[in-house]
């Protein structure tokens, strides 16, 4: 468990847009938190005392926001990385699902070889809601034979359901820091 002032730190640096991208959605903007150089250090030490001495045999990470964590994450671990993507934005053959959002419909893709099968996977994103595309990111993984051992992210929404839909299908999670009905 994280000691609250460590959450609360984090927290301080998210910037929240009210009504984005459309009424009545709370948007809690890490890139406040990102481009401050000793949040984003924190966040990434965070991760990387969690996940030293894990098997993990790749890092995933959910575009856009979760590129950049996992990307550094991947690197302080000496682990690959995958994303996984919006349809449309990766060139070779691909495994694709589409999924709800809070606000809408999407659907993501990953290449058909990025994963092997009996990989472990942690997969990385940004900002816990609904759970739509960490789920959907779960999907795809485990079509090309991937293990996710936790899915890791900065923030969770409790309110909005996400977490309960990600441990109702049986996968670990892990957050730093939480924001209720703020």
């Amino acid at each position: 468990m994280k000691k609250v002032d460590d959450m609360d730190s984090i927290k301080s640096k998210i910037r929240t847009i009210p009504h984005f991208p459309k009424q009545g959605i709370m948007f809690r903007d890490i890139t406040t938190l990102l481009q401050d150089a000793q949040g984003f250090r924190k966040v990434i030490d965070e991760l990387v005392q969690r996940y030293t001495g894990v098997d993990i045999d790749v890092i995933v990470g959910l575009e856009a926001r979760g590129f950049i964590l996992g990307g550094a994450l991947a690197h302080q671990l000496g682990k690959g990385f995958v994303p996984i993507r919006k349809a449309g934005k990766l060139p070779h053959k691909t495994v694709q699902h589409e999924y709800e959002l809070e606000y809408g419909t999407d659907k993501i893709e990953m290449h058909i070889d990025s994963i092997s099968k009996g990989d472990k996977v942690l997969v990385v994103d940004d900002l816990l809601a609904t759970g739509g595309t960490c789920l959907a990111a779960a999907t795809l993984i485990e079509k090309l034979g991937g293990d996710i051992i936790e899915m890791a992210f900065i923030v969770d929404l409790p309110e909005v359901g996400g977490q309960k839909k990600v441990k109702d299908a049986g996968y670990k999670m892990f957050t730093l820091c939480e924001f209720e009905g703020e």
